[in-house]
């Protein structure tokens, strides 16, 4: 019986710690606190808080850093105004904007401060307005506290309770005509500890417009409501604008320099597909949260989003912003550039090596065209025959075999007026590429060609030559080599963009 009862205790003893749950493994400090969120915000007293009035910043320019270690109240001011400006060259457009800007200013505070928002309405104003921020903790983001009439002002006020950059926008009826008509901006709340220093920030924000007419279409152009209702962009633009980032607004940076991209997309529709041509983000700040990525080439910001990017700047050049849905980028305008200065860096990247002619299936063609060539003097025939292989292997892809380019996108050379009336502003156009608006027996194109200056004098002289006598051009007349290394020694020295 002894036996018996002992043998039942140990039994029920082993089973008892059979059914004990394993220790959990130790959570690593800073992980669990990633997992959890940032620490609870102290208790303040507004009334008791120093006050500062908000320093704005205006696209591609940031709001500053704050160098607080302590809360404060901070005092925001945003006026609206409706006014007409251009959205493209030649093209006109009436706006709704924050602090008479799109997108509106870049508000800057720390996680944990007080603000108090003033929204006025300016008395020229047609419509009521008001504000919805991301960052708000409150009924509508503040919408449903600053519904604000033409010639009025209204007060808010709320509490910074999380880090991170949000877009803040008007909610107004209807919501999506006033956002389309450029009623958005980024408001940056930074953790308490601040962000990391970089060299340079900048602030660019993505958003679409529609109108009646298509992409770069001349006069003013109203909103157009089927087109945003069916998500029919026209307009598809960095900073509020076709080029508001290209040309003299480049943004620059040099060489060495840690840049840092506070990225907003204001819709209304379209998520960005947002890349930099030329480099690779080493921090992405997802969705402008706190959870960072790293090494990341192309990062998603949904319309009402935003990111946060940052890399080095390794070698000069100009690097290209664009919403990798490409056909926005060069067809609708989402496309920005950033010039970097600076000493080159060979073993990062080496610039042009080699740059022969590949022909793929029309090798053979060209090839015995080339052959011609080579055999031949300097005569006008034999000069067209070697423009005629260089033409193949280079101008043919967007001009096409016959010369009739591509409507609406890449100009005839076909019966040319514009080719035929100028042959030293075609030398340069191969020399130093083309951008802009030209006319071509009678059509508008607008876009970009990029220099082939890595053509010798004589190839070049050799392609302009065979274009003039060819596809219903013809002059009869040589273009001659010297003339081609006349106007390229007299090219100025500019940064290589490269082909975006």
């Amino acid at each position: 019986m002894k036996i018996a009862l002992v043998l039942l205790v140990c039994f029920l003893s082993a089973s008892c710690k059979e059914s004990t749950p394993p220790e959990s493994p130790k959570t690593d400090p800073e992980v669990e606190a990633k997992t959890e969120g940032a620490a609870a915000l102290p208790d303040i007293d507004p009334a008791t808080l120093p006050v500062e009035k908000a320093v704005l910043g205006y696209a591609p320019e940031v709001a500053p850093p704050i160098k607080r270690k302590t809360p404060a109240k901070v005092v925001v001011e945003l006026e609206v105004i409706e006014k007409k400006a251009e959205i493209a060259e030649g093209v006109t457009y009436t706006y709704w904007t924050f602090g008479d800007a799109v997108p509106g200013p870049m508000i800057r505070v720390r996680r944990g401060d007080y603000i108090e928002f003033h929204l006025k309405n300016h008395p020229k104003n047609t419509m009521p307005h008001n504000i919805d921020l991301h960052a708000v903790t409150g009924p509508g983001g503040g919408a449903t506290s600053s519904f604000t009439a033409p010639g009025h002002e209204t007060q808010f006020s709320f509490r910074a309770l999380n880090e991170g950059t949000y877009i803040y926008h008007c909610a107004t009826a209807p919501v999506g005509m006033h956002i389309a008509n450029g009623m958005y901006g980024l408001i940056v709340v930074e953790p308490e500890e601040g962000y990391p220093p970089v060299d340079k920030e900048f602030y660019v924000v993505q958003s679409e417009f529609y109108t009646p007419g298509d992409y770069r279409a001349a006069g003013d152009q109203p909103f157009d409501m089927q087109r945003a209702i069916k998500e029919d962009a026209s307009y598809v633009v960095f900073n509020g604008r076709d080029g508001a980032l290209t040309g003299d607004n480049a943004m620059k940076a040099n060489v060495g320099e840690n840049i840092r991209i506070f990225v907003g997309n204001g819709g209304p529709n379209l998520i960005s597909s947002f890349h930099v041509i030329g480099e690779i983000f080493d921090t992405v700040y997802m969705e402008g949260g706190s959870a960072k990525n790293h090494n990341v080439q192309t990062t998603l910001v949904p319309a009402g989003g935003s990111a946060v990017v940052e890399f080095k700047a390794e070698v000069p050049g100009t690097l290209v912003l664009v919403d990798h849905s490409i056909f926005r980028a060069f067809n609708k305008g989402a496309l920005g550039l950033l010039n970097i200065e600076g000493p080159e860096d060979k073993v990062v990247y080496t610039g042009l090596e080699v740059d022969e002619i590949y022909l793929a299936d029309n090798a053979p063609e060209a090839s015995k065209l080339q052959e011609q060539a080579d055999n031949t003097d300097d005569s006008l025939e034999a000069t067209i025959l070697r423009g005629k292989a260089v033409y193949q292997g280079t101008c043919s892809t967007c001009h096409m075999q016959d010369g009739k380019g591509m409507e609406n996108v890449f100009p005839p050379l076909a019966s040319s007026d514009f080719m035929m009336a100028d042959i030293d502003r075609s030398i340069k156009a191969v020399l130093q590429g083309l951008t802009g608006p030209i006319t071509v027996n009678g059509k508008n194109y607008n876009g970009v060609m990029p220099p082939f200056n890595n053509l010798t004098d004589r190839e070049i002289a050799a392609v302009l030559t065979y274009v003039t006598n060819s596809f219903g051009n013809k002059t009869g007349k040589i273009v001659a080599p010297e003339k081609v290394a006349e106007l390229r020694a007299a090219m100025p020295k500019k940064l290589d963009t490269g082909h975006p």
